[in-house]
C-alpha cells in the first residue's frame, strides 16, 4: 500500500513529540532531522525535502507554538499544512471547454505506466459528469493497445475511434475530431503511443499532433512506483511537449510516495488523479489535504464516503428496508450478499480500511489477517443456498446444511461455523440498535457492512 512505510515512520516521530509536555527548539530540530531521513528514504526529491524541513522548522520554533497548550500537536498541524502545500494545496480539475465546444485531451506517458487503461478511466469519469467522450486510438505501433482501448471503451460504454495501424497519428487525430463534431461528442481523448524510455521520435510525434489539432489539455500518466524517475519523466515531458496535469498510476502498489510528494514542487504541474487499482472505476480525484491526512495517519473519511456514494447503487427504499432489518436483527443472507457486493465495489475491505483514521499505516498488518479465500468461501456457501433459505436462515437444518456444504465445496463444519457466527451477529445487532442504521453520512450514505 502506498506510503505505508513513510506513514509508519512519521507517526512514530510525532507520537514522541505529542508525548512531551513542553517542546524545546532542540526537540523540534531532532524530530525534523528524523522527518528528513524518512522523506529521503521515501524517494522524495532532495531539494523538496530541504525546503519542506526548513519551512516546518521556521514555523514550529515560533513562540506561539513552543508556549502553546499542545506544542506537539501544533507541530503535527504545521507538518500537515506544509505537506498539503507541497502537493498543491488546491484540488485541480481537468479544464473543459464551455458549453457545447469540444475539448481535446492528449494522453501521454511511457509504455508500462498504465496510460491506455487510465485513458479509459478518464473517459468514464467525464461520462459520469454528463459529458459525451470519444476515445481515439493513436498508438499505431502497438496493435494490442488499440484492442485494449476498444475493450475498455466497451466496458465504459464509450465509443472508440480507430483507423487501424496504417494511418499516421496526426491524420487519426484530425479525422477523430471531425467525427466527434458530426456525432455530437464533446470530449475527444487521444491515446498516444508510449515508449520504454523518452526519445526524440515520441516527442516529435506528440508535438506534431498538438500542431495539427487544438489540444486543450495534455495529461501525463506516470507510474508512482518509479519514485524520482516519475518526477524526472514529468519534468522532461513538460519541457519538450508541455503538460497541463499529471495522473499518478499504481498508487495502490508498494510505492514509497516520492512521486506524489515531489512532482508538483519540481514541475509546477498539478496532480489531477491517482490510480488506485486495475479496475476501470479505480481512479480517484487527487485532494492534497486528504493525501496529507492519509500519509500522517489521519485517515480520509471524506474520500471513503464519496467512493461509497459513487459505488453503491441501492435505491432509497431498499436502503431503508435493509437498515430497518439490521436494526431489528432480522437481516438475512440476501442482505449479507448485498453487503459483500457493495464492499467489493468500493475496492474491498483493505481499500476501505486504508482510509480510516488511525488504521491507514497498519492496513498492511490488518490485511494480512484478512483471509480472502475465506471470504470467497463464505460467499460460495450463501450462493449454494436456495432463495427460501437465504430469506429465512431458520430453515437451515442438518440435511440442508450438508447439501449447501457439498454445493460450496467445503466441509460441513465450515457451514456450521458460518451459520453460528451469522446468528450471533443478528443477536448483536438487535442489542445495539442504531449501530448499522443510525446516523447517515454526507449525502444520505450508510455503510453497507
Amino acid at each position: 500500500m502506498a506510503f505505508e512505510s513513510l506513514s509508519d515512520k512519521l507517526q512514530n516521530i510525532f507520537r514522541n513529540l505529542r508525548g512531551k509536555g513542553k517542546l524545546t527548539e532542540a526537540d523540534v530540530k531532532t524530530a525534523m532531522k528524523e522527518v528528513k531521513m524518512a522523506l529521503l528514504e521515501a524517494d522524495v526529491n532532495f531539494r523538496v525535502v530541504k525546503q519542506f524541513v526548513k519551512s516546518v522548522e521556521d514555523r514550529a520554533v515560533g513562540e506561539e507554538v513552543m508556549n502553546g497548550l499542545n506544542p506537539g500537536q501544533m507541530v503535527v498541524k504545521i507538518v500537515n499544512e506544509e505537506m498539503t502545500s507541497l502537493m498543491g494545496s488546491d484540488t485541480t480539475e481537468i479544464q473543459l471547454q464551455p458549453g457545447k465546444a469540444i475539448t481535446v485531451i492528449l494522453m501521454a506517458g511511457l509504455q508500462g505506466a498504465g496510460k491506455t487503461t487510465t485513458t479509459a478511466k478518464i473517459a468514464g469519469k467525464l461520462k459520469q459528469k454528463g459529458k459525451k467522450p470519444l476515445l481515439v486510438a493513436c498508438d499505431i505501433y502497438r496493435p494490442a493497445a488499440i484492442e485494449q482501448l476498444k475493450i475498455n471503451g466497451q466496458k465504459q460504454e464509450v465509443e472508440v475511434f480507430d483507423m487501424g495501424t496504417e494511418h499516421k497519428p496526426v491524420e487519426i487525430a484530425r479525422e477523430a475530431l471531425a467525427y466527434a463534431e458530426k456525432n455530437g461528442q464533446n470530449v475527444v481523448i487521444l491515446d498516444t503511443a508510449g515508449r520504454l524510455h523518452i526519445d526524440e521520435d515520441m516527442m516529435a510525434e506528440l508535438v506534431a499532433i498538438k500542431n495539427a489539432v487544438t489540444v486543450h489539455q495534455t495529461l501525463l500518466v506516470v507510474d508512482a512506483m518509479t519514485g524520482q524517475d516519475a518526477v524526472n519523466v514529468a519534468k522532461e515531458f513538460d519541457e519538450k511537449v508541455g503538460v497541463d496535469g499529471i495522473i499518478l498510476s499504481k498508487m495502490d502498489g508498494d510505492s514509497r510516495g516520492g512521486a506524489a510528494l515531489s512532482v508538483k514542487a519540481v514541475t509546477g504541474k498539478p496532480i489531477l488523479y491517482v490510480g488506485m487499482g486495475e479496475k476501470l472505476s479505480d481512479l480517484e480525484q487527487f485532494y492534497p489535504d486528504r493525501m496529507a491526512g492519509r500519509i500522517l495517519g489521519m485517515g480520509d473519511v471524506l474520500s471513503l464516503i464519496e467512493k461509497a456514494e459513487q459505488s453503491l447503487d441501492l435505491d432509497e427504499e431498499t436502503e431503508k428496508q435493509m437498515s430497518s432489518r439490521l436494526r431489528k436483527g432480522k437481516f438475512d443472507f440476501n442482505d449479507f450478499l448485498e453487503s459483500m457486493k457493495q464492499m467489493q465495489k468500493m475496492g474491498g475491505l483493505t481499500s476501505i480500511l486504508s482510509m480510516l483514521p488511525g488504521i491507514g499505516s497498519k492496513v498492511g498488518d490488518i490485511s494480512s489477517m484478512i483471509d480472502e479465500k475465506q471470504l470467497k468461501q463464505t460467499e460460495a456457501i450463501v450462493l449454494s443456498m436456495t432463495p427460501q433459505e437465504r430469506s429465512n436462515p431458520k430453515l437451515l437444518n442438518p440435511r440442508r446444511k450438508h447439501r449447501i456444504a457439498k454445493g460450496a465445496g467445503v466441509d460441513i463444519a465450515v457451514v456450521n461455523r458460518f451459520v453460528k457466527q451469522f446468528e450471533q451477529s443478528q443477536k448483536m445487532m438487535k442489542q445495539m440498535p442504531g449501530l448499522m442504521g443510525g446516523k447517515k453520512g454526507r449525502g444520505g450514505f450508510k455503510f453497507p457492512f
